[in-house]
């Protein structure tokens, strides 16, 4: 007689009842072995002497010193799949640790007799030992698959992670995983092969690490505008999970924001530029790959320059130059004039050959590209005749030289300074000592009286280029003050001078007595020139 299971096959040895008056009760084995959650069939076979009807085939099992009768506790799980004849095999499905008990077969006839030996049925769990269940990278774990007794002589073991079989593993009851990663973190299972139906419950082994496969994510996708808002996500594998993000931008040293997700609102051109974000926890940190942002806008600051620089010339050539910052870049320019409606060029740059006066003028430039367009600041463009340049070279070149002579007499004068007041002073008394006995006329004198660089004695050369003229009548005379430039010391201050004219007869008179001041005499003071 043989054992039947439904989902396991179990290898039995056939043992055989004793007969007792003729009636006997065969079964499969004494003891019996089966998984939890699978399904078992405890097969006999019964016989008896020709002649006699089995009136009531029963099965019994015996647990806790209680002898229950199967029909009496039956349930769904458990059914009689033997007949009146000889067949006396008991199902019973999803088995449970509950269930391990001893089952026996009885049956009656006309004949008397009672039961043979019983079948012990042990429900068994594979279990599966992990240790450690929790491991950082790099450490070592060791599985174990065990049950309670021995389904086979030499069993051979299936491992399963997440539920699918681990391929190129080996068949032993114990398996080593040496170095973990992170990729041997999940659910991990065993099985007895030829029982594959039922496995050991899952265990999780947990492997711990520093971030992993840093990223950044741009949302929304596609172009930014200028004024729109853009959030920046950080995502990374760790083990714990990551507690700090940071986000930087390249060429800024101190951190932009903190948390997973970074938000610009109302973006503008100096939000353009590459990004990363930093993930942390308590085993490590690890920096994304960075992200370009790019916004996109119209033309900012555009603006005009010239070359050659300079005086521009009748008749030279000059090119203007228009530049903008703009994203995309800016894919049209065109030219404009100032009391002109109509362009005059287009093009980044604008050439004038054979420049004349009529191209005088303020020129500017406007700027396009596919999100606006703007205007730059005008730049007036003067055109000189070549007549007028020589006149300005000319005129240029004589006020450089008069600043040079001025420098240079006054330096020299500078150097020329008077030797001695007192001599001066000698000179002048004895000058008018012999001026006294003439009629004394004074001369008007018209314009400033120059000193001569060539005199030592700057004090006669006054005196000696006032121009004289003789009155018909002493009467007449007449009264002049010169005025020069003031004296280089105080000392040399004021100068009196005496001139003396004769009559328009040519007669000589006496001269007075200058015993007291003479009314008809009037001194002149001359200022010397400071120097």
């Amino acid at each position: 007689m043989v054992l039947r299971t439904t989902g396991s096959v179990l290898v039995v040895v056939l043992w055989s009842l004793t007969v007792v008056l003729g009636q006997s009760v065969n079964y499969t084995s004494q003891s019996i072995c089966a998984l939890k959650g699978s399904t078992v069939d405890l097969s006999c076979y019964y016989s008896y002497p020709s002649g006699y009807t089995v009136k009531t085939p029963e099965w019994y099992y015996w647990k806790d010193g209680n002898n229950t009768k199967i029909s009496d506790n039956s349930t769904s799980r458990v059914s009689y799949h033997g007949n009146k004849v000889n067949d006396c095999t008991l199902r019973i499905t999803d088995l449970r640790e509950e269930d391990s008990a001893s089952y026996y077969f009885s049956f009656t006839t006309g004949k008397s007799g009672k039961p043979g030996s019983s079948v012990y049925l042990t429900v068994t769990d594979v279990v599966l030992e992990m240790e450690p269940t929790s491991v950082s990278e790099g450490n070592r774990v060791t599985l174990t698959c065990t049950s309670k007794c021995s389904l086979d002589p030499n069993p051979e073991y299936s491992w399963y992670k997440n539920g699918q079989p681990i391929e190129n593993t080996n068949t032993n009851s114990t398996v080593h995983i040496l170095s973990v990663s992170s990729e041997d973190a999940g659910k991990y299972s065993c099985g007895v092969k030829g029982h594959e139906a039922v496995r050991s419950p899952e265990k999780t082994l947990d492997v711990t690490y520093a971030p992993k496969n840093t990223s950044v994510s741009v949302s929304p996708s596609g172009e930014i505008m200028e004024g729109s808002s853009v959030t920046l996500t950080c995502n990374s594998d760790a083990n714990p999970p990551v507690d700090k993000y940071t986000w930087y931008k390249k060429t800024v040293t101190s951190p932009k924001a903190s948390g997973q997700t970074y938000s610009i609102t109302n973006i503008t051109s100096e939000d353009s530029g590459e990004y990363y974000c930093e993930a942390e926890n308590k085993y490590g940190r690890l920096n994304s790959s960075s992200v370009f942002v790019e916004v996109h806008y119209g033309p900012k600051n555009p603006s005009v320059s010239f070359s050659p620089s300079g005086e521009l010339v009748e008749g030279s050539s000059v090119t203007l130059t228009c530049s903008s910052d703009a994203n995309p870049p800016v894919d049209e320019y065109i030219w404009y004039k100032k009391t002109v409606t109509s362009p005059k060029a287009s093009g980044q740059s604008y050439s004038i050959t054979n420049i004349r006066s009529e191209d005088s003028g303020e020129y500017y430039c406007e700027v396009r590209n596919v999100r606006g367009s703007m205007n730059s600041a005008v730049l007036m463009v003067i055109v000189a005749g070549k007549s007028s340049v020589l006149t300005a070279s000319v005129g240029i070149t004589v006020v450089v030289l008069l600043l040079i002579f001025c420098l240079s007499a006054f330096i020299w004068f500078r150097r020329k300074a008077p030797k001695s007041t007192s001599d001066t002073r000698d000179k002048r008394n004895s000058e008018d000592n012999r001026l006294r006995d003439s009629s004394l006329v004074y001369h008007n004198v018209s314009g400033m009286v120059t000193m001569s660089p060539d005199s030592d004695n700057q004090e006669e050369q006054v005196c000696n280029n006032i121009p004289l003229s003789y009155p018909h009548h002493q009467e007449e005379a007449l009264y002049s003050t010169v005025q020069m430039p003031p004296p280089q010391n105080q000392d040399a201050n004021l100068m009196y001078t005496v001139v003396k004219f004769n009559s328009a007869s040519g007669s000589t008179q006496p001269a007075a007595p200058m015993t007291e001041e003479d009314p008809s005499v009037i001194y002149s003071t001359v200022n010397k020139p400071r120097t």
